[in-house]
């Protein structure tokens, strides 16, 4: 345990409980201003939505015309779109109903979705993850009208399995926050609270789905990016194993280190967890087989472990859990213990040094760009980087405070004793063999996403102490999935993550659709504005 480190992340800590109780004390909620779903096309699972394309019963162009709607209705106030591609999106989608037209028998039709699963389904994607021709500036000034040479590789997986690119959604600068916010776009602001943040890096996805704006997006995930927003959003959201998704086409990318295709994740966002298996096989591409989703799973076979957040010394530099949160870790357990499921309580001291595990994890990464010099292999001087953060905290930089300070950090080596990471890399391989034995082949662990529901803008520094339990499962290569249970006392999102062993992704999806089913799944921002039909 790196005694400097604990400090600095002690002190963040007392400052961020203070600061957030007066926030939440002194804030109040600004409720959503746009209005409720009035189409009820907009409800539908993308389950639904494919089998109903297929059998005729809507088109793609009525329901790609329906989210360009709620697109336009939702985004004055959430601020989450980049750039969309509304006109070519339409004509694929009448491209894609002369498709299905032409599959004139029953026969036919079944064979088109299973060679294209989503043909005529419109999704949303996190601007880092490159749409040809759309904007690829990731939050930087610098990189303002820069486009997309071509598609990321899950984007190509996508189109290649019928779906419709909509738009891409704001991240932060460079994706070096967890707020959504960038001197370029602004913020991106919470779904349920328009007065917090999205969270980041994929907020505008995040934010996106949770208003009822999206069927599905793309968000990635190197240290809690697409769990974290999911949380905020009221959403699920899944980082898959680590190596299982290609990360080409990503911004920012590392060529050098052959850790960086582990840790970060491309994964997928939804309102609906039934959607969650079709989307990461299809974005699993050729490593699909791995994720073995054709062998049967018995519900009674998954044993769950939980914890309700970190043990002794390690609980005292950490943000204590909110009630709620544990709250609804405890309904989970008890649900499923009464559909005869095994659960054990797991005390996490052998995650003891967890803080220091996931600085290590991220400070070993290699090749990434500075947000000042856009390069590599060009650093900015430490006079510079200061400067820029001064300037920064008081408006008057290029660069937003966040991404400034993480190059800093990176550059004063989190503040740790460089002789003693070797020994944190060492612990994380024999952390990673004992959990991949303690969860085995049916083993789930629950426990917090993050310590509390969504933050004010310009609180992310101060709850930095809380990002290791989302940071860790990238470390390890763990698969994650965030399940959201309900809404809080202040009516805001909350839930938990579901993490399992390597290439067990389908454990974690399994448990987040009977969660979905057991407790409901998505709580609309704003009331549907619609008479549901049963």
């Amino acid at each position: 345990m790196e005694i400097i480190t604990r400090l600095f992340a002690f002190v963040l800590n007392g400052l961020g409980i203070i600061v957030n109780k007066l926030l939440d004390l002194l804030q109040s909620r600004k409720k959503p201003t746009y209005p409720g779903i009035r189409n009820p096309l907009l409800t539908k699972s993308v389950i639904e939505l494919s089998t109903e394309l297929r059998r005729g019963v809507i088109s793609s162009v009525d329901l790609v015309e329906a989210y360009i709607a709620r697109v336009r209705e939702v985004n004055p106030s959430l601020n989450a779109v980049i750039e969309e591609r509304f006109d070519a999106a339409l004509k694929d989608a009448k491209l894609a109903d002369d498709l299905i037209a032409r599959a004139s028998s029953q026969y036919d039709r079944v064979a088109l979705y299973t060679r294209y699963p989503i043909l005529g389904i419109p999704f949303t994607v996190k601007e880092s993850c490159s749409v040809k021709g759309l904007s690829y500036t990731v939050g930087s000034v610098i990189r303002k009208n820069m486009k997309a040479p071509k598609d990321g590789d899950v984007v190509e997986l996508l189109r290649a399995a019928g779906g419709i690119p909509l738009l891409v959604s704001s991240n932060p600068e460079f994706c070096m926050s967890f707020e959504t916010n960038s001197v370029l776009h602004g913020r991106c602001v919470n779904p349920y609270d328009l007065n917090r943040t999205s969270a980041g890096s994929s907020g505008g996805e995040a934010a996106l789905n949770g208003s009822g704006a999206s069927p599905f997006g793309v968000g990635s995930d190197i240290s809690g990016s697409i769990r974290l927003p999911s949380m905020f959003c009221g959403v699920f959201g899944h980082k898959p194993t680590g190596g299982l998704t290609s990360v080409k086409g990503h911004f920012p990318y590392s060529s050098i280190d052959e850790n960086f295709n582990s840790l970060l994740q491309i994964g997928p966002i939804t309102r609906f967890a039934r959607d969650l298996p079709l989307l990461l096989e299809i974005m699993a591409g050729g490593n699909k087989e791995k994720l073995k989703m054709e062998e049967p799973l018995e519900l009674k076979d998954i044993k769950i472990y939980y914890a309700y957040g970190y043990s002794r010394f390690n609980y005292i530099t950490h943000p204590s859990v909110d009630f709620d949160i544990k709250m609804s870790i405890t309904k989970a357990v008890k649900c499923f213990e009464k559909a005869g499921l095994q659960t054990k309580e797991l005390d996490l001291q052998f995650l003891s040094n967890s803080f220091e595990l996931a600085l290590v994890g991220l400070l070993d990464l290699k090749g990434l760009p500075s947000v000042v010099t856009q390069q590599a292999h060009r650093q900015p001087s430490m006079r510079l980087l200061i400067i820029e953060q001064f300037n920064s905290i008081i408006g008057h930089s290029l660069f937003t405070k966040e991404s400034i300070f993480l190059e800093l950090m990176q550059r004063l080596n989190a503040l740790m004793a460089t002789g003693n990471m070797q020994q944190y890399r060492e612990e994380t391989k024999q952390i990673k063999e004992h959990m991949i034995n303690l969860l085995g082949e049916n083993g789930v662990l629950f426990m917090p996403t993050f310590h509390t529901s969504a933050l004010c803008f310009n609180t992310s520094l101060v709850n930095v102490p809380g990002m290791d339990s989302l940071v860790l499962f990238n470390i390890l290569g763990l698969p994650a999935t965030h399940v959201t249970m309900g809404l809080n006392s202040r009516g805001m999102p909350i839930g938990f993550q579901v993490i399992a062993a390597p290439f067990k992704d389908k454990l974690c999806l399994k448990i987040a659709m009977e969660l979905e089913g057991a407790f409901n799944g998505w709580v609309p921002p704003v009331p549907h504005q619609f008479t549901p039909t049963k």
